[in-house]
């Protein structure tokens, strides 16, 4: 029911954490992946080696600079070449923590182009391809912070909540394309709480300071602000609902924005 052989699967963000996690799983469902990042040689290879153990019958690196819209139209004309994106991944994002009054214009917009802007010019291209062929899946990785606030994030949070506004227009607008037989083409995000990744070590480091740089003792203390459970989420977590979202049987599945967060957004 999830396989997605034949299929080729673009994953911005892809050679580490969530966005790897993704790519892994949807290699496992038979996918093409075509694999992006800003990453050197090795790290390259090595991500290349475990999604061919998982199963893609081919994968791809793209380095594509996500707040260069050039660079994203010379990346997405490349991928057309290759035979198109069935399968789009925006996880490509940054973050500054940072308080209002420390915030720059720099730091602004290098957030605002790469967290929204760049997955807008993916989706622009993307998505009218994936209608003409009656099956499209677009899996936007926004945060829980596309859904509530948090201090010192506002970049990030304006970010985040504009590819949740974003991507619900995307689903209005291709909710007809396609059929129930091929799997239609549907626009959803998915929102992670604190899950293990590199780009919360800065706050772990942050909290662990203050507990004599106890790393386990800062991730404590992170979780018990938030997130309910009192627990992390694995990157393979998100991969596992990306994964049965681009299924044909998720044709319905349209417009959504699905917590993965402990109980953080319901509170």
């Amino acid at each position: 029911m999830s396989r997605l052989d034949g299929k080729t699967a673009l994953i911005t963000g892809s050679v580490q954490g969530i966005g790897l996690a993704i790519a892994e799983a949807l290699a496992t469902a038979g996918a093409r992946i075509g694999l992006h990042g800003l990453a050197g040689p090795d790290q390259v290879a090595a991500a290349t080696a475990k999604l061919q153990r998982a199963g893609a019958p081919e994968v791809r690196f793209f380095d594509a600079d996500m707040s260069d819209t050039a660079a994203i139209d010379a990346m997405m004309d490349a991928v057309v070449a290759w035979g198109g994106a069935d399968i789009l991944v925006n996880n490509a994002g940054i973050q500054r923590t940072v308080s209002f009054a420390q915030a720059t214009p720099e730091i602004w917009n290098a957030v605002l182009a790469v967290n929204l802007s760049g997955a807008f010019h993916t989706m622009r291209r993307a998505l009218p391809l994936m209608a003409e062929k009656g099956y499209g899946r677009v899996v936007n990785i926004a945060s829980v912070h596309g859904l509530v606030a948090s201090v010192n994030k506002a970049p990030y949070v304006a970010s985040k909540f504009g590819l949740v506004g974003m991507s619900r227009v995307a689903a209005l607008e291709y909710a007809a394309a396609g059929n129930k037989a091929a799997g239609g083409v549907t626009v959803n995000c998915i929102c992670p709480g604190w899950t293990e990744t590199a780009i919360i070590e800065p706050q772990i480091a942050q909290r662990a300071a203050a507990h004599g740089g106890d790393r386990a003792a800062g991730i404590a203390d992170l979780l018990a602000e938030k997130q309910p459970s009192q627990r992390t989420s694995d990157p393979s977590e998100i991969g596992a609902l990306a994964l049965w979202l681009c299924a044909p049987i998720a044709h319905n599945v349209t417009g959504t924005a699905i917590p993965i967060d402990g109980g953080w957004t319901v509170q």
